[in-house]
């Protein structure tokens, strides 16, 4: 199962959460557990924290019960009124953009309400009739931030392949979003690709746990927390001192084996969904910058806790329960739910954003 849905945490996140080994035939469960759980966490907090260009409507005049140079935006909040500013019309007729002021001004994004200037002749109400007469077209969502993620490995050259290949295979996760350019691509799945080095030394030659230090020929094209396959044994790099890999042996449920001058292979073919959340997909040149979407730290904790709450109760059977009968209760872990309270706090939409 490919990730089909913009999600909070990745599969790699998740699978290393414990640190257990996980087998590649458990990415689809994994994949299908963090897309439930970061639909999960936007029910509990009554918003979505990834952004999407898109248009919105809103009557003129309507129920708010505010001034008439004011209109809140109830659930679909703005992400971003600079990058991508957004445009404004009443009755299809364009709202300068420098008549409009975005707030609330001191504690955005995210932006819940505008207002026109009262120093200006622009108004709401141009349309024929209230319903629908504002539209909004801009970036909604929580907000725009993005880390740095490396760069193409190799050129995208048209708009309809969905493979990317990306230098840094531990800065990017499958559900995660990046960004090339102006275009917004949700990975969907990960591949290895050859790294075109090859194993130096006897360096992991043996089918040792502790044979761990991995020889290669330019360190600098690795980063920490890559997976990488030699032969048919997957490893997780943990450090790197110059050209020297310390990896950990036998991960993803991969079997122990020897190794002599293996062609190293790494988890950085991306398998995308092209033109996402609104973007244009377009051509991407060899190194152009990929930038990852950026979540709210206890945010991603949440989709990590929920995810791995699914796995388990999965692996159970469904059977964590404690008592009997009407006592009985579900034995979820004593801290998911105080993760819960205080994302709920800190990131929750409350029961009212606006005057009544």
């Amino acid at each position: 199962m490919a990730v089909t849905e913009p999600c909070y945490a990745s599969r790699e996140d998740v699978k290393q959460a414990l640190d257990i080994k996980q087998t590649t035939r458990n990415d689809p469960q994994v994949d299908r557990a963090i897309q439930a759980a970061s639909r999960s966490v936007e029910s509990l907090m009554h918003r979505v924290f990834y952004p999407t260009i898109t248009t919105k409507m809103f009557d003129y005049p309507n129920f708010q019960g505010t001034y008439p140079w004011k209109v809140y935006f109830d659930a679909a909040e703005l992400a971003d009124t600079t990058v991508n500013i957004p445009v404004v019309t009443s009755g299809g007729n364009v709202i300068p953009a420098g008549d409009v002021f975005w707030g609330p001004w001191n504690y955005a994004p995210p932006y819940t309400f505008m207002e026109l200037s009262r120093n200006s002749s622009s108004s709401f109400g141009q349309g024929s009739t209230p319903q629908q007469d504002i539209h909004i077209t801009g970036t909604f969502g929580y907000w725009v931030q993005t880390a740095a993620a490396g760069s193409l490995a190799v050129a995208m050259t048209d708009t309809t392949g969905t493979s990317a290949t990306v230098t840094n295979g531990a800065a990017v996760g499958v559900g995660d979003t990046i960004l090339v350019g102006s275009e917004r691509m949700l990975v969907a799945d990960k591949v290895m690709v050859s790294t075109t080095q090859v194993q130096q030394g006897s360096g992991v030659s043996t089918a040792n746990v502790s044979d761990v230090t991995l020889a290669i020929t330019d360190g600098t094209k690795f980063g920490i927390g890559e997976v990488l396959l030699l032969d048919s044994e997957r490893m997780l790099v943990v450090d790197i001192s110059g050209n020297n890999l310390t990896v950990k042996r036998a991960w993803d449920g991969s079997v122990l084996a020897t190794h002599s001058g293996a062609t190293v292979y790494a988890l950085r073919g991306l398998t995308v969904t092209r033109g996402a959340l609104g973007t244009t997909a377009a051509t991407h040149l060899i190194s152009a910058a990929v930038s990852v979407a950026v979540v709210p730290s206890l945010i991603k904790e949440l989709a990590v806790a929920e995810a791995l709450n699914d796995l388990l109760q999965e692996s159970a059977g469904y059977a964590r329960t404690q008592g009997q009968g009407a006592g009985a209760q579900t034995n979820i872990g004593m801290s998911l739910g105080a993760i819960r309270q205080q994302a709920l706090a800190q990131y929750g939409r409350k029961a009212r954003t606006r005057v009544v």
